[in-house]
């Protein structure tokens, strides 16, 4: 097979190490990999049907295109790229709806809350009026601040008191996330890794001391770990419902 992989991130570093050991784990299967830099992209419209061209050439042939969108801001526009590649019929591992909807903390809470998976309890707030409110209805603090979109632990912050609460929000987005701090969590949390409906690996995450994220990318630590059936059960149910092929869910 010959399979792309679509990487976002900036033409002024090098593809990042996942997708460098991707491209090298495809070829040891016996497959031909490359890496695709979105930048390098043009995106044609004209009579013919929606196309594509890479460094000036149009775009070659895939068997499938694996989907890298590390993005954090204006995230609708630059996954059009990805829309454009359905549009064009590229075999897609993760699609653009999917993406956007993971990549929303609002849509991604709508959809776990309809299917019934189990989430913290969070609020979404737009004013200044509806912080004690809100603060009450997810327990009180401490308590989680997050930003509707972000990845990698940005934005997300957590509030003691209603004082601090009230100078951490700056009011420059359209709403933010108050969400229910899990004591128990102690800095730790789980993320598991779901591939074309199956669990493929797990790990416990630990926070680096005085940091209660544990993002690895913050400097925490990752361990394998061995999930219970009612965790992958979670797991798989929330990629399905979001639509994606692939995924991380924290638990």
């Amino acid at each position: 097979m010959k399979i792309g992989i679509l990487s976002f991130r900036s033409l002024s570093n090098r593809a990042s190490a996942e997708e460098l050991e991707m491209q090298k784990v495809i070829r040891t299967m016996g497959h031909t990999a490359r890496i695709f830099r979105a930048k390098r992209f043009q995106m044609v419209y004209d009579k013919k049907s929606p196309w594509l061209l890479y460094d000036g050439k149009p775009f070659p042939k895939y068997d499938v295109v694996i989907t890298r969108p590390g993005i954090l801001k204006n995230v609708d526009l630059h996954a059009a790229l990805i829309e454009q590649m359905q549009m064009a019929g590229i075999l897609l591992f993760n699609e653009f709806d999917p993406i956007l909807h993971a990549k929303n903390k609002v849509k991604t809470m709508q959809i776990l809350d309809k299917f019934d998976i189990p989430i913290p309890k969070t609020v979404f707030v737009s004013r200044p009026d509806d912080l004690k409110q809100s603060a009450r209805l997810v327990g009180g603090f401490p308590l989680i601040v997050k930003q509707p979109v972000g990845s990698f632990g940005n934005g997300v912050t957590i509030i003691e008191s209603m004082r601090a609460l009230k100078s951490a929000l700056l009011w420059d987005k359209p709403m933010y996330l108050l969400q229910q701090y899990v004591k128990y969590s102690k800095g730790q949390d789980m993320r598991v890794f779901v591939v074309n409906g199956k669990v493929v690996g797990a790990m416990m995450r630990e926070a680096q001391k005085g940091e209660f994220r544990s993002n690895i990318e913050l400097g925490g630590i990752g361990k394998t770990v061995v999930i219970t059936e009612e965790e992958a059960t979670i797991a798989l149910r929330s990629i399905q419902a979001i639509g994606l092929h692939y995924g991380g869910v924290d638990i």
